[in-house]
């Protein structure tokens, strides 16, 4: 008689994709439906539909959609399941562990009900950017968790923790972290859940393999990584385009990492340079392998036009450039009259100026 050997449970499929999870201005309908082409082209498979400005994921959570904006959404998930790409939304119930009893419940249950509707294989628990200085903020979450994990039909439930990263900025802002609430948080949830992390700092410049153990020591189970590259909503970042392939980063192994998203800029199109790094490290193929795809997608003159002021937009920004040096850019991108330039006249207009909302640059 032969006795089987235990194996260990497989890793779940690796997601790699997009969390519009930005500050400010919010991607138009269609910008979003061509992500799904965009991702399929790029071999990511994930998009979540995340946007702090959508009062009915956040401080409005409890409300349903206007009947068109829900009609929308159905769209968007019908027409990224047709292209092969998970979608998900992510729903930030604001500070609903302040308060969890048999009434915020009952919202709680009607919501996820709403959101079953979609069908989406994705759904995302953001605590993030709220106060969590309380106690038991780990237990109030984790309840708040496993009831929607009873209730929902989602494949895969990630939670975004209310300290995301080993930043102190969000002690400066949210409250002080409770003591191990970060080895609470990971041993109360369930197995299946995955939780979100930053890296060392909210916006890092590089994450190592090291730094992504370090992280997973604390919680006891693998992460799925929030990279906040390219998205430019705070203070500072606002004033700059990050048009270079995603870099910095180490492909972690499946026991450390389950997934890897980054959070674009509000210009949609420009964000797509830098999504090719992150297509790069999972595929083993160098970026450069998409540059006839971006130039066919963003226009071969655009595509010209930020190759040449690349690094003018990320290290001088629009404070540095001077009145007239912006006015002639702007005419500049203005004559290719294609959407992608039309985000850097945009841009350089003023018009996605900071959200003072985003605490954390």
């Amino acid at each position: 008689m032969v006795i089987p050997t235990a194996r260990e449970p497989a890793a779940p499929t690796f997601l790699s994709g997009v969390i519009e999870g930005f500050y400010g201005r919010p991607w138009s309908h269609q910008v979003r439906m061509d992500y799904a082409d965009y991702l399929s082209q790029l071999g990511l498979n994930s998009y979540i539909y995340a946007p702090k400005a959508d009062p009915w994921l956040r401080r409005q959570w409890q409300r349903h959609w206007p009947r068109e904006e829900w009609l929308g959404l159905q769209e968007l998930a019908q027409h990224f399941a047709r292209l092969g790409i998970s979608f998900g939304i992510g729903l930030s119930p604001f500070a609903l562990y302040a308060e969890y009893g048999p009434r915020q419940r009952d919202h709680l249950w009607a919501r996820i009900d709403q959101l079953n509707g979609l069908g989406a294989p994705l759904l995302a628990i953001l605590f993030d950017d709220m106060p969590g200085d309380q106690a038991d903020l780990a237990g109030r979450q984790a309840e708040i968790v496993a009831d929607i994990c009873a209730w929902t039909v989602a494949e895969r439930i990630i939670v975004c923790p209310t300290y995301y990263s080993f930043d102190p900025v969000l002690e400066r802002f949210f409250g002080r972290r409770p003591e191990n609430y970060w080895a609470q948080l990971g041993h109360l949830l369930a197995p299946e859940v995955d939780i979100f992390w930053t890296g060392n700092r909210v916006c890092p410049d590089s994450v190592s393999i090291a730094d992504l153990q370090r992280a997973r020591a604390e919680f006891k189970r693998p992460l799925v990584l929030w990279d906040n590259y390219p998205v430019n909503d705070g203070a500072v970042r606002s004033k700059h385009l990050f048009l270079d392939p995603l870099q910095g980063r180490e492909q972690a192994p499946a026991d450390i990492v389950h997934g890897h998203f980054c959070n674009p800029m509000i210009q949609a199109r420009c964000s797509l340079p830098a999504l090719t790094g992150l297509a790069a490290l999972y595929s083993g193929a160098a970026a450069t392998q998409k540059v006839p795809w971006l130039q066919a997608t963003l226009g071969e003159s655009t595509w010209r036009l930020l190759l040449r002021d690349s690094v003018l937009f990320r290290d001088i920004g629009l404070h540095g450039l001077g009145v007239a040096r912006r006015q002639s850019l702007q005419a500049e991108y203005a004559a290719l009259n294609n959407p992608a330039a039309a985000e850097v006249v945009g841009w350089l207009r003023g018009d996605d100026d900071f959200d003072p909302a985003c605490l954390t640059d």
